[in-house]
């Protein structure tokens, strides 16, 4: 298939909710398979639609777990239920995330240590999965391209701070911004 770019934040379709799935049928499936191509070029343990210009509900991801979920997969049209975020402040050394549209930066962000995922497949049938600790962190991180939001768009006021800085040194916040997997280099250094 194919490696697809990432567009950066300010890209129009990064802050709109993704419409829903409705067709489970070939296109979709060289859909998916562009983007797990992406996501493995980028390093990256997952990657939703909208992140490759795609306005759809659907996010692959890579993570090993210890919830018995297999550890590469596809949530089309998911629904989470979450727990509540426990703490008033992310920790600096072991909460802080990253975004393959916000290339290069990282920030602490508190977010659910569980989650209930129910979604489906890439063929259209049902899945259901209970994701915790860091899986949970990733589903949320996904879940929420798919609303329009990033992790950058959650920071507390602290973080905010720094990461509108960035933004502006970096010239991000408007559309055309975009990277290449594979032919770019890895902003992250993996």
């Amino acid at each position: 298939m194919a490696v697809r770019p990432i567009v950066i934040y300010g890209e129009d379709v990064l802050h709109h909710r993704a419409q829903e799935v409705v067709e489970f049928d070939d296109e979709l499936r060289a859909l998916i398979q562009d983007m797990f191509d992406t996501q493995d070029e980028a390093n990256g343990v997952g990657l939703a639609a909208p992140q490759i210009g795609v306005g759809l509900r659907l996010f692959t991801y890579e993570f090993a777990n210890e919830d018995g979920v297999p550890a590469r997969g596809v949530v089309v049209n998911p629904r989470l239920t979450l727990s509540k975020v426990s703490g008033a402040q992310p920790d600096p050394d072991e909460e802080v995330e990253g975004c393959l549209s916000a290339p290069g930066l990282s920030f602490p962000l508190k977010r659910a240590e569980y989650a209930r995922v129910e979604g489906f497949n890439g063929d259209g049938e049902p899945i259901s999965f209970e994701a915790t600790g860091w899986f949970a962190r990733v589903m949320q991180h996904e879940y929420d391209h798919l609303d329009g939001f990033l992790y950058v768009d959650r920071l507390n006021d602290k973080w905010s701070r720094r990461w509108k800085k960035a933004k502006k040194q970096l010239d991000w916040g408007v559309a055309g911004h975009s990277w290449l997997p594979g032919v770019d280099p890895d902003p992250f250094g993996h």
